[in-house]
């Protein structure tokens, strides 16, 4: 079997957190996604490559941010599941779970309150807030919505751990007053809006806009030429000219002119397009 869960010196998560990097941090959350399934499957074992393709990384990436939790896996056996899953969990602060607040109970607040996902992951949403009088006391996912005029005491009594803001781009920043207000200090926002925290806030912003936007780039660039295009510069090689014909065949006419302008003429030249 593989020790991994202890780090050097018996040092504890919260210690190895401050020397992570953040880009280590989100392939982190990938890996304890993949050994959450594979333990579903009822996978005890798991090598450093198998892991790094069903993370999408290569097998030298994943040991490297793996060396930061401290000893890891056994070389030629690979690493315990259920070990490994534990002390990543205990370096993203999820041992003790998160308790989360939802303010906006519009269509998205409504799905992300109903996704099951959270929960397997240690977070729970303990309450659900807006404005509206239509959804005021509506019942979502067995959570009834509360007016946000009592979220101060609610976050009292409730001691969530998270704020998620689901409102309009115009609510948000009030909103986001009012959370940092009531003592909350990490923030999920999906308005599309930029808001203003204190420093010691933690504000991260999902726009979905910008994230379709980035698809939309990826699938531009890996599309195939155009068939227009391709068919017009296929139609100027098809028919450009010879400049000479011997008995029907064209003779290549060798140039004795020095380059085109926009070839360029010396080391370190710019091509102009």
């Amino acid at each position: 079997m593989t020790e991994q869960h202890e780090a050097p010196g018996g040092v504890s998560g919260r210690a190895l957190q401050k020397d992570i990097p953040q880009a280590t941090v989100a392939r982190l959350a990938t890996y304890l996604r993949v050994l959450a399934m594979l333990a579903d499957d009822g996978v005890a074992i798991v090598s450093s490559e198998e892991l790094a393709v069903a993370a999408g990384v290569n097998s030298a990436k994943l040991r490297k941010d793996l060396s930061f939790l401290g000893p890891n896996g056994v070389r030629g056996v690979g690493y315990d599941v259920a070990k490994l899953r534990t002390r990543i969990e205990d370096v993203l602060g999820l041992s003790q779970g998160h308790r989360v607040v939802l303010v906006g109970a519009g269509n998205l607040g409504r799905a992300l309150v109903g996704y099951g996902g959270f929960r397997r992951r240690g977070f729970t949403v303990v309450g659900m807030f807006d404005s509206h009088p239509e959804v005021i006391g509506m019942s979502v996912a067995g959570l009834v919505v509360r007016d946000v005029a009592d979220l101060t005491p609610a976050i009292d009594a409730l001691k969530p751990t998270i704020a998620v803001i689901t409102v309009p781009d115009a609510a948000a920043q009030d909103v986001c007053d009012l959370l940092v207000a009531s003592g909350l200090q990490s923030i999920l926002s999906f308005a599309p809006c930029e808001l203003t925290a204190p420093e010691t806030v933690e504000v991260r912003r999902v726009d979905l806009a910008v994230e379709l936007q980035m698809l939309s780039f990826e699938t531009a660039r890996n599309a195939p030429a155009l068939p227009e295009v391709a068919h017009a510069v296929s139609g100027r090689i098809a028919h450009r000219a010879p400049a000479h014909t011997v008995a029907g065949h064209p003779v290549l006419k060798h140039s004795t002119t020095s380059h085109s302008a926009t070839e360029p003429s010396s080391k370190g030249s710019v091509v102009t397009p």
